[in-house]
């Protein structure tokens, strides 16, 4: 039964997540819509495509720290509301999911957001830090290797419930574990079009021209 606590979790959570740091960094510093450039995605990956490194970099980190945010403060207002208290851990997954809804599909840019790797890896940290640090660690791995930023986000994303699973301070409760699973899923899903193309064998790699990627 959703209860009015749910809601309010579940509205400030989307709205945290649904704020397009990429878009309005790219606005307002170089007056341009990062969706008219490269990929057309809004976050952190197509604004360092875009020639805009330093942007790049902290339009992660701020799509990070929203996800950061978002779960800890539905943490507090689940067990501080004074409509229903709820558990700890269900507040925490109500955080985690609807922030990264938020950001993958903002209202105010027509339901049309990133991919959620940032978002996700700030939710994780959240969650169960030192799982979501080795994911970070598989990425990194994987792109000093590879230079694919899509094959790194995809694998350490399906890395993370392995490694919150093996690792302690597992996040606890059924629904915890359906919401990671679930929002594992959900990033990957979103990279479809890049797993296509590293299939294909013409996904973009940085540090060779596009020309060649293509």
């Amino acid at each position: 039964m959703v209860h009015l606590t749910d809601i309010v979790l579940a509205v400030t959570a989307y709205l945290l997540g649904s704020i397009p740091f990429g878009f309005l960094l790219v606005k307002f510093v170089r007056k341009e819509d990062i969706r008219q450039k490269g990929s057309g995605n809004i976050g952190a990956t197509n604004v360092i495509r875009s020639g805009a490194r330093g942007l790049g970099a902290l339009t992660f980190v701020l799509d990070a720290c929203k996800g950061v945010l978002a779960v800890l403060l539905c943490g507090w207002l689940g067990s501080h509301s004074s409509l229903r208290p709820v558990e700890h851990s269900h507040a925490l997954a109500m955080g985690a999911l609807f922030a990264i809804l938020g950001h993958i599909y903002p209202v105010w840019l027509g339901l049309k957001g990133g991919k959620g790797v940032a978002t996700a890896f700030g939710v994780f940290v959240a969650l169960a830090p030192w799982p979501a640090l080795c994911s970070l660690g598989i990425f990194i791995l994987l792109f000093a290797i590879f230079r694919y930023v899509s094959l790194g986000s995809i694998v350490a994303t399906i890395s993370f419930p392995v490694f919150a699973w093996i690792l302690p301070h597992r996040p606890q409760g059924q629904l915890m574990w359906t919401v990671i699973c679930f929002l594992a899923v959900l990033v990957v899903y979103k990279h479809r079009e890049n797993i296509v193309r590293l299939l294909r064998g013409t996904e973009y790699r940085f540090g060779k021209p596009r020309a060649e990627a293509a």
